[in-house]
């Protein structure tokens, strides 16, 4: 930006500050201001126009002003603008561009505009490619695909966090770029995650658009957008990209306060009646498209495990399917807590050959012929053999959905072990050593190439589900001597 001169000699426009009202300025003047352009204060305070009324400028505040009724304001003729580039990488930076971590930004060879239509249908192709995320349950009955959009929806504390962090360790060192957006939390909690991302080595592939609680409501609002632009840039460069909106339930509040400061008509719950449109215009951003593809995976908090929330069902609609950490699994001590029966991918399985779709067919199906004989069972009644073993083989199936937060399992290794559960490789083992039996396999696969090697030229070679639970029957002294030695 210039300085305050240098825009009022260029344009001949001044303003004057007629009323604060915390985040929100009114003032009067520049006759040929237009919705969205930044305005600057003699202060050295930027502001944004947020309406306009044929008597008074309505300006959202972005920075910490300390302004007065009189003072001064003058138009720039510009949009909000962020700058980019691969100098991103590694760094954490306000929704304004600046950096945060108190080093320069460098290598940004680039200027963009935050706020920008979404593409039109012919710049985007069909969601191929599978994004892994390294959790088990997600990657077999929920899964992803690169472009896709999927709401991460959930009660506060039920692990959400853990997820969104797996996925993005396991696509970083896949080569994709991570794009995490903080909006409107902690210090604390962006000096944390920051700390996280260098400890886990991929800092090099990853970006944090914070902005914190205490910042001005504007900036909150800025933020998801200005990842969102970060995201075009490495996908015009032909990467894939996985972006992270935590949480746009704290931004739909906070677009809430500025709008009923502003005296806007209240909706539902008091959210404006634009509210659908300012989550849609940057939901729709994401996508698979000709040059690369930007994965989003926009958070809601629920309360109690209620879906049917305003924003909540306002995301699911613009969204291509949700995962669902439910309250109660969590409390029962499963991890991750994700509900497979009220979580949906609308694209996630066109991504899949056919071994996976069979797998992932067959997973479901039994999950729900488990549930039932659980809930059969909470009767007192008595089973048969036949029951006995389902709810023998339910209980190993558990043991291998539960998964620490820090690890990352690869997808073929998945299947191997789902292959080897349903052959009976571990019908006689206790599920007190099933969990450090099934690490020991992820160990063998990725340290031992031969292993590796075998295990995907099998995964090849299975036409079916049925293919691979044969060979493995077959075949399972490659499985047993692993566990084994």
């Amino acid at each position: 930006m210039k300085d305050f001169n240098y825009y009022l000699d260029s344009l001949g426009e001044i303003g004057f500050v007629e009323e604060l009202m915390h985040s929100l300025i009114y003032a009067s003047g520049l006759p040929r201001v237009h919705p969205g352009e930044l305005v600057l204060f003699e202060s050295g305070d930027l502001g944004q126009v947020f309406s306009l009324t044929p008597e008074k400028i309505e300006v959202l505040l972005l920075t910490r002003a300390n302004l007065k009724v009189g003072s001064k304001l003058v138009r720039t003729d510009t949009r909000m603008q962020i700058p980019v580039g691969v100098g991103l990488l590694g760094r954490v930076i306000d929704p304004l561009g600046n950096p945060l971590d108190g080093a320069k930004l460098t290598d940004t060879e680039d200027v963009r505009t935050v706020d920008i239509a979404p593409p039109k249908i012919v710049e985007r192709v069909e969601v191929q490619k599978p994004l892994i995320t390294g959790v088990t349950l997600v990657d077999l009955v929920v899964p992803l695909g690169c472009g896709q959009r999927e709401l991460v929806i959930g009660d506060r504390k039920t692990g959400k966090t853990d997820f969104l962090l797996q996925s993005m360790v396991t696509q970083a060192k896949l080569g994709s770029i991570c794009i995490y957006a903080q909006i409107g939390q902690k210090q604390f909690d962006i000096k944390k995650m920051s700390e996280f991302f260098a400890e886990t080595g991929i800092k090099k592939n990853t970006v944090l658009v914070a902005s914190s609680s205490s910042d001005p409501a504007g900036v909150v609002f800025q933020t998801p957008y200005t990842a969102m632009t970060i995201a075009e840039y490495f996908r015009d460069k032909g990467l894939d990209v996985l972006l992270i909106l935590d949480d746009m339930t704290t931004h739909a509040r906070n677009y809430r306060e500025i709008s009923l400061l502003a005296k806007r008509f209240p909706g539902r719950a008091s959210y404006p009646g634009d509210i659908f449109y300012v989550h849609a215009r940057l939901i729709e951003r994401a996508g698979n498209f000709k040059k690369g593809s930007i994965t989003a995976l926009p958070v809601a908090e629920s309360i109690l495990g209620d879906l049917s929330g305003y924003i909540q069902t306002n995301l699911m609609a613009m969204t291509d399917g949700h995962i669902f950490f439910d309250i109660e699994l969590y409390n029962q001590g499963k991890r991750p807590s994700v509900n497979p029966f009220l979580s949906v991918t609308r694209v996630g399985h066109q991504t899949q050959t056919d071994l996976q779709r069979d797998l992932s067919r067959e997973l479901s199906s039994f999950l729900v012929t488990y549930e039932k004989m659980k809930q059969f069972m909470h009767f007192g009644a008595e089973v048969g053999e036949t029951a006995k073993k389902i709810l023998a083989l339910g209980n190993k199936v558990d043991s291998f959905f539960n998964q620490s937060p820090t690890a990352s399992i690869p997808l073929e290794i998945n299947m191997i072990i789902l292959g080897g559960l349903w052959a009976g490789v571990w019908s006689e083992t206790k599920e007190a050593d099933l969990r450090r039996q099934m690490e020991r396999l992820v160990l063998a696969y990725n340290t031992e190439g031969s292993f590796k090697k075998q295990v995907d030229d099998l995964i090849t070679q299975s036409k079916s589900f049925s293919d691979l639970v044969n060979f493995i029957r077959r075949n399972n002294e490659f499985l047993t001597s692993k566990i084994t030695g």
